[in-house]
């Protein structure tokens, strides 16, 4: 448990940076639709059900990836 602590708090490469914010917005975008108070079709809410996903996948994995400065 503590390696992955660990990994969670050293240095992020750049490109893993903009993939964390890219997950972070996809989490954003389905949080808005699903607080609006108009009655969406069923494929809209499906598809922003799985852009939370994705974006807390892509968020998550690119948080613990670290940089090796030493190979």
């Amino acid at each position: 448990m503590n390696t992955i602590i660990n990994r969670m708090q050293d240095s992020t490469p750049k490109f893993f940076k903009i993939l964390r914010t890219i997950g972070v917005s996809l989490v954003a975008v389905s949080a808005a639709v699903f607080a609006s108070p108009a009655h969406l079709p069923n494929i809209v809410t499906d598809i922003a059900g799985y852009l939370a996903v994705a974006g807390s996948v892509m968020g998550a994995v690119s948080q613990t990836a670290v940089l090796n400065e030493e190979e």
